[in-house]
């Protein structure tokens, strides 16, 4: 049941990438747009605890003799959502899709392996080693299906360094859930938890605004009418942090990475082929289906 959870929650992913990409329109920029995610992010899961009768009481007595990174997985997550904006005009979509990936997959076995940020230490074993060089496999398969050589082709120069932080961000995100896995544990509710991180990240966000609003002064506004589901991204956002909490603490980082990378490849798929969400149509070919399989396969 965790893992078909994990499945349908990154199925989410894509659908939230979609909406922000709408909101971006509306509010100028991608960071306008984040910020009005993690905004509503951070309402709905004040509404929740609300609803479910935990309040916004956090065990400081607990939380003061944990490390300091304990409170970093907020910002890690806004490195990661940055990151994304400046590589997909640095790489293209493809690199921009499997690098991070890479960086997910590769942080997440270590976090395991070695037992990072108090995870439960699961050894690395060439079952889940190769599982994972699978579940890249298809990553790669998909991103590139569809790939036009006129798309294919790069500017010439040296792109390593891109590249790198592209492998980097990947490595922050599923750092983000490490940390914010643990945080769960320790203060005893996956949505404190979550509410600690969005909070963290959210006043990130707004320093970073305010600092490219003097900059660059105010954004030009998207005009006319947006449909209703243009504000839902951040609603979505919430429940992807919510859930990266909860099934870390029950399947461990890595594999938590990897049943999510599957929803979301998928989903991503799914989004292409019938152009929902004002995504540019792109068929949904054996290629892409031979890919996702071998996700499966690799998670499995």
């Amino acid at each position: 049941m965790s893992i078909l959870l994990g499945i349908l929650v990154g199925l989410a992913l894509p659908v939230q990438t979609s909406v922000n990409n709408k909101l971006r329109d509306k509010v100028g920029t991608p960071y306008n747009s984040s910020l009005v995610s993690f905004i509503i992010s951070t309402v709905f899961l004040a509404c929740l605890l609300l609803v479910t009768g935990q309040g916004f009481h956090l065990p400081m007595d607990q939380l003061a003799g944990e490390p300091f990174w304990v409170w970093l997985g907020g910002l890690c997550g806004v490195v990661f959502l940055t990151a994304n904006v400046i590589l997909l005009t640095k790489l293209g979509s493809a690199e921009t899709v499997i690098l991070p990936v890479l960086g997910q997959l590769l942080m997440g076995l270590l976090v395991d392996s070695l037992g990072l940020f108090r995870a439960q230490q699961i050894p690395l074993t060439p079952l889940r080693a190769g599982g994972a060089v699978l579940v890249l496999a298809g990553v790669m398969v998909v991103a590139w299906s569809g790939q036009s050589a006129a798309q294919g082709q790069r500017p010439a120069g040296k792109l390593w360094l891109w590249r790198i932080v592209g492998v980097a961000a990947g490595m922050f995100s599923a750092t983000q859930t490490a940390i914010n896995g643990h945080l769960g544990q320790v203060v005893g509710s996956p949505l404190t938890a979550s509410m600690v991180s969005f909070l963290v990240g959210l006043a990130a966000l707004v320093v970073l605004c305010a600092v490219l609003r003097v900059k660059q002064g105010p954004p030009t506004l998207g005009q006319g009418r947006f449909p209703w589901w243009t504000w839902t991204g951040g609603l979505l956002g919430a429940v992807y942090v919510l859930a990266n909490i909860y099934l870390s603490g029950i399947l461990g980082t890595g594999m938590t990475v990897i049943i999510l990378l599957v929803g979301a490849t998928a989903g991503g798929a799914v989004i292409d082929h019938f152009g929902l969400l004002g995504a540019a149509q792109k068929s949904l070919t054996v290629r892409k289906v031979v890919g996702i399989l071998g996700m499966l396969a690799g998670a499995a």
